[in-house]
């Protein structure tokens, strides 16, 4: 299925070194900036510089199997094998049409039937335990070490605080949490953190640290015990005892873990650790190393892929007004639903939590208000595909038999739900429900999830990942939680990652003053535009209009224009941006582009730099903060405007605002 354009592949140079100490190794990134230097001694250690700044001091990678093995200690090196590699990638549903996936590659070989791959980008550096082993085997434990030359400050999306009585119970979290911005030696011992996380150099360096090609192994997990400069990894062991239960009996809660993280029949490749570094923030904020280390997709037909825009029904609480029915889960709504998606062109409807019979974790139990045959056949006259929530323990149970049956009845996917964990049992049922899934054609968004770490590009039918602080949380927060600070953040963190599941498109909008949490008629935090620019800055190939139809018919300007962006992109451009301050990204679909901004709770006047358009007249349609914007947050003004021949705009911004053009010729 994947074709590749070759551009060239061939042997480079790196240096060799042989000291009392074992052989080093120097693998520079193919501009020169990057160095990774490798220690092969009494152990495996690696060094990471951008020019003359050492970003990672030397730090041990190991890997210690249950029968007393451990890879990376004494190792007994058999060979060292290189490569360059200059390939354009086609993507599939992804933020542009084509990545060009240009490396340095040192494969060392040791006895024992292992190896170590490095790869130096020019954005970061990855590498890789890699098993060649023919028999089975366990892990017992993996030590992957980070050790910094200086206390950095760093962005740390530790688990919650509500499982801090316990590490074992840190293993059961939902990944979503707002950022500590602390000195690594300031780390809670209390508590894990998720990836991606972000490091700041003292001189303006930005250090990603996440992972990629995550497939049948445990996640990875962050923890500074000692208050040191030093992060390790953490894995959760593997399950031994699991019990239904949790939120409305559709989880399977841990009781007992083995001694080791995984297990395996024979040798596999192990995920990719990676650190990404930019020189500017922005750099961030269009980053494509988890997709380029992703398994390449699997030869499967996925050309009935169909990304697009979801009229969500839980957020906005079923409340509908101006009807002639109860409004709640039942036909008459979602008709209305199906109604409201085909007249402004939105690909699909879903069916949140509810429409199935609570707490049997039975998707065959449909309440007596939904009759989901009718449902999809009406759907399917006005051109509108249905997607299904699904809890974790309802859809795992009974898998294929659950998509046969709704794939036969017209369903297009479903949401999947409350895994809450990235055990190796649980990472490798997002691969199986993404296979299962891809047979019967149905598409898949994962949500109650850990970060994504390239199955979209193995499976392009998993179209979306949760893992993120999304607008859900201002239906239950504080005004102390500060989500506007939040959005201009986690494109140069979360994002970098790959696609999230934020479900922007609230019409209720509110101050920082204003702001307050309610369930049934939630609100975002920031201006209108704030939420009209995050369908282009947050990159979601299955993007939920999250409020509801009869908030968006009485905003008609803006529900035109939410339902005519596009969800996946031919190019992409990051223009500028400041880790929690602002970002402006550019993307382009056919021949137009559009480009949006937002700011943090500082009102900003910035100038953007459109030279990327080239000759031409261009004209654009705006929607920008309006005038009374920083005290009633729902102002907007709608304007046409013609681009500046020199290619400059200034746009201003009110606090917690936003900005967004298509631009066009």
């Amino acid at each position: 299925m994947q074709q590749f354009k070759l551009i060239f592949v061939f042997v480079f140079l790196f240096s060799v070194n042989y000291s009392f100490a074992g052989k080093q190794y120097t693998l520079s990134s193919p501009n020169g900036k990057i160095q990774v230097d490798v220690s092969v001694g009494q152990s495996i250690e690696y060094t990471v510089k951008h020019i003359s700044d050492v970003l990672i001091a030397p730090s041990p990678i190991s890997m210690e199997l249950d029968n007393g093995i451990v890879w990376g200690v004494d190792p007994k090196l058999q060979k060292a094998s290189n490569r360059t590699v200059n390939e354009v990638i086609p993507a599939i549903i992804y933020k542009k049409k084509e990545v060009t996936d240009h490396f340095n590659e040192l494969t060392l070989t040791f006895k024992g039937d292992y190896q170590v791959i490095f790869r130096a980008y020019d954005d970061g550096i990855a590498y890789r335990f890699v098993s060649t082993s023919k028999k089975p085997f366990r892990v017992k434990s993996e030590q992957a070490v980070f050790n910094f030359p200086s206390d950095y400050k760093a962005y740390i999306p530790y688990v919650r605080e509500d499982r801090i009585d316990s590490f074992e119970k840190q293993f059961f979290n939902s990944f979503e949490n707002v950022y500590a911005y602390i000195h690594l030696s300031a780390w809670d011992k209390r508590r894990y953190a998720f990836s991606p996380l972000l490091i700041e150099t003292g001189d303006g360096k930005k250090i990603c640290l996440t992972e990629a090609d995550l497939i049948n192994y445990p996640g990875m997990y962050f923890y500074n015990g000692d208050g040191s400069n030093s992060l390790k990894g953490v894995f959760a062991p593997y399950p031994k005892e699991v019990k239904q239960g949790g939120h409305n009996e559709l989880q399977m809660l841990v009781q007992s873990r083995e001694n080791y993280i995984a297990a395996y029949d024979k040798g596999t490749g192990f995920p990719w650790r990676a650190v990404i570094i930019a020189e500017n923030d922005y750099e961030l904020a269009d980053n494509d190393m988890v997709y380029k280390l992703a398994t390449p997709t699997v030869d499967m037909d996925f050309s009935w892929v169909k990304p697009g825009k979801v009229a969500w029904d839980w957020w906005n609480d079923w409340n509908l007004y101006n009807v002639d029915f109860r409004a709640g889960i039942n036909n008459e709504t979602y008709k209305y639903y199906i109604d409201f998606a085909s007249k402004h062109g939105i690909e699909y409807v879903i069916l949140d939590e509810g429409w199935a019979v609570n707490k049997q974790a039975d998707l065959f139990q449909v309440i007596p208000e939904i009759d989901l045959p009718d449902l999809a056949a009406y759907a399917k006259t006005k051109n509108v595909g249905l997607i299904l929530w699904a809890g974790y323990h309802a859809f795992d149970r009974d898998m294929e038999r659950v998509c046969k049956h709704y794939s036969e009845m017209g369903i297009k996917g479903f949401k999947v739900d409350f895994m809450d964990r990235d055990d190796q049992y649980m990472v490798d049922f997002h691969r199986r429900g993404a296979e299962m899934a891809a047979k019967y054609k149905l598409l898949i968004d994962y949500h109650g999830t850990y970060k994504p770490t390239g199955l979209h590009r193995t499976y392009p039918n998993v179209i979306n990942f949760e893992g993120v602080h999304g607008l859900e949380q201002m239906k239950w927060s504080a005004p102390s939680v500060d989500q506007v600070t939040y959005d201009v953040t986690i494109p140069f963190i979360r994002q970098v990652a790959g696609p999230m599941d934020y479900t922007q498109g609230a019409m209720r909008n509110a101050t920082k003053n204003n702001y307050r949490p309610v369930n049934s008629e939630a609100m975002s935090q920031g201006t209108r535009c704030r939420q009209l620019a995050q369908y282009v800055i947050f990159e979601s190939p299955l993007n939920m209009l999250c409020d509801n139809p009869s908030n968006y018919e009485a905003e008609k300007e803006c529900t035109e224009f939410i339902a005519s962006i596009p969800t996946v992109w031919d190019e992409t451009r990051a223009l500028n941006g400041k880790v929690a301050q602002y970002v402006s990204i550019a993307r382009k679909s056919g021949n137009d582009w559009y480009i949006g901004s937002m700011t943090n709770w500082d009102a900003r006047d910035m100038e953007l730099d459109l030279s990327f358009l080239g000759k031409g007249d261009y004209k654009a349609v705006i929607f920008r903060d309006g005038v009374n914007a920083d005290r009633v947050a729902r102002d907007y003004k709608k304007e046409t405007i013609t681009i500046p021949d020199n290619r400059k705009l200034t746009i201003k911004m009110a606090p917690g605002g936003g900005w967004i053009a298509r631009i066009y010729r």
